[in-house]
């Protein structure tokens, strides 16, 4: 199991976080961004760099993870992407992403894409708070002692 990261758009805090669980459990977290991004040194830490474009970054994870590895993204088609693949995908504020739940966020995604597009102010999400911090961690913390060991 490996966790991958959608690098671009994950807060420092949640990266931070996943630092420290990937040198306390030994499970490789990897970052994909298209831009290059800045990670502690550790064997259990890296980072991939793919070139600019819509989606590079999403396609790259959806096509190097395995079912059973977990996702942190905000997006939701990447999301939808990952379970389809058969894997896990957790928001930085702590909210898993499920069979059951991910058409109705697409669609939701979806109906906002169209307000903005027409010209509708719909304001963005609010600041990552501490609540949702240790959401993030205590999700991650659950999901991560169901996995089995070798």
């Amino acid at each position: 199991m490996q966790i991958w990261v959608d690098g671009d758009a994950c807060p420092n805090v949640i990266k931070d976080i996943l630092f420290r669980v990937a040198e306390r459990t030994k499970i490789c977290v990897t970052l994909v961004a298209n831009k290059l991004l800045r990670t502690p040194p550790s064997r259990f830490i890296r980072a991939v760099q793919v070139p600019n474009g819509f989606d590079v970054a999403d396609n790259e994870i959806v096509r190097l993870m395995q079912a059973g590895d977990l996702v942190i993204t905000a997006d939701i088609p990447l999301a939808s992407d990952v379970i389809a693949k058969g894997g896990f995908a957790l928001t930085p504020r702590g909210e898993f992403y499920t069979k059951e739940n991910i058409e109705q966020q697409l669609t939701m995604r979806n109906f906002m894409d169209a307000l903005r597009s027409s010209g509708v102010d719909t304001g963005g999400p609010p600041p990552l708070s501490m609540g949702d911090r240790q959401m993030f961690a205590n999700q991650l913390d659950r999901h991560l002692a169901r996995i089995p060991r070798l």
